[in-house]
């Protein structure tokens, strides 16, 4: 059974802020582990990089095998259907769109003082993006990841995915195709983290890294950041619905159970004004999970972090949504986008019970790389944004310097800093001997 409580239990603010500080992330700690692997990619290159993949993948390969040859990517997109095919090009079309929207503009203007001032974006030179391999395959990934940063005009895009015993998804090498990726690593793990941080004879480094990963991934993207830009690390999926009585029951079940899907450590949360409402999900949600082919998955997730929550209105609905900061936000209820307003903090939100997450997950065109574990709160989605970077532009004028110099030359005397004063005050005495 998931957790079910209401706000009008005496205890609920205890169980709430349980709920909260629930501790989902089941994994060993590997920062020791990756700290070495990191170190021995730094230090011996590719020779690294190939000893690690024969151990983690099982897959011997030399250097020049490390990338996949355009021979190999047209052999293995040969395989993908063409309805998987037009189904990945639409979804590809559609992010392209939303993102080409969120490309901003240079700016410059003379202010009354006489100073030109502004701005410019530039792309970072090369990101590299990381894509699980496995049975955690998905080629959506490489088009959110790499789509925003194409749009960007990032020239150099890498990515990295480990094909565990040599066998690599034709769908992710059609998507990376499709979205313009230049080159593609058989490599994985936290020796492919490295790779691009730092790195090796073969692999170029980069300046920005994205993607998820496993707690190995996580922990290298943290090690490397600072040398290398990051995305964010993220956590376990996890999805709130908030659902009046006006809806059917199996449709809440299978969005909730859409996330639950993912991994045991996913979390999905119902919040409904309507008792009765959130009983029928759950008897709903019991009979998917008879049927579903991940239902094992599912259901541990289920029992272990599901949540129904019953609230005495939607104003509380949304005051409650903003607690957990969700990762997805679905609103299945009659008026989504005022309830919408009231709410501050999500990832993604989903308006209106037409617009299952699932769609951003694919073909919507937001991204579906997003903040989890609540940190909704202060961060955002995957954008554009994360592949630019903005230069500030400053010039002045005789005029202007001499406007607002002395400032400067009084602040810097304040500051003990006497070259900073000085700098200025050459120039002003300039102006004032003509």
């Amino acid at each position: 059974m998931p957790h079910v409580l209401s706000t009008t239990d005496p205890d609920f603010e205890r169980r709430f802020a349980q709920l909260l500080t629930m501790k989902r992330e089941d994994s060993p700690d590997v920062d020791e582990a990756v700290a070495a692997i990191i170190a021995d990619v730094r230090a011996r290159g590719d020779a690294a990089v190939l000893e690690l993949t024969e151990k983690f993948d099982r897959l011997a390969l030399t250097p020049e095998g490390l990338r996949f040859s355009g021979e190999e990517v047209d052999a293995l997109c040969a395989q993908v259907s063409a309805e998987e095919r037009e189904a990945l090009e639409l979804a590809a079309q559609r992010i392209r769109a939303y993102h080409v929207r969120q490309m901003p503009e240079d700016a410059l203007w003379t202010d009354p003082d006489g100073a030109t001032l502004g701005w410019r974006w530039t792309p970072v030179s090369a990101a590299g993006l990381y894509v699980p391999g496995g049975l955690a395959s998905y080629p959506s990934s490489v088009l959110m990841n790499a789509i925003p940063a194409k749009v960007a005009g990032v020239p150099r895009l890498a990515i990295t995915v480990p094909t565990p015993d040599g066998v690599a998804n034709p769908l992710v090498l059609m998507a990376a195709r499709i979205a313009g990726v230049d080159e593609i690593y058989r490599i994985g793990g936290a020796q492919a983290i490295a790779a691009l941080a730092y790195g090796t004879e073969t692999v170029a480094p980069v300046d920005k890294i994205t993607g998820p990963g496993n707690a190995f991934v996580a922990a290298a993207k943290r090690r490397v950041f600072g040398k290398v830009g990051i995305d964010m690390i993220a956590g376990p999926s996890e999805i709130l619905v908030i659902a009046d009585r006006h809806n059917d029951p199996d449709w809440i079940a299978v969005d909730l159970m859409s996330q639950a899907e993912h991994d045991e450590s996913a979390q999905a949360i119902l919040i409904t004004d309507d008792a009765a409402f959130g009983e029928a999900v759950a008897r709903a949600v019991e009979t998917r999970l008879e049927t579903l082919e991940r239902r094992a998955i599912a259901k541990r997730s289920w029992e272990a972090f599901g949540v129904i929550l019953t609230v005495r209105d939607l104003h509380e609905a949304a005051t409650l949504s903003d607690r957990f900061a969700p990762e997805h936000l679905e609103l299945c209820v009659e008026a989504p986008e005022a309830l919408s307003a009231k709410i501050t903090h999500a990832g993604a939100i989903f308006l209106g019970n037409w617009t299952p997450e699932a769609i951003g997950d694919y073909v919507g065109g937001p991204n579906h790389v997003l903040p989890t574990a609540r940190s909704a709160r202060f961060s955002s989605g995957l954008s554009v944004l994360d592949f630019l970077k903005r230069t500030t532009l400053a010039k002045m004028s005789p005029a202007a310097l001499a406007a607002i110099g002395p400032a400067a030359e009084r602040l810097a005397r304040s500051e003990s800093l006497e070259a900073h004063g000085l700098s200025v005050r050459a120039r002003l005495d300039r102006l004032n001997a003509r």
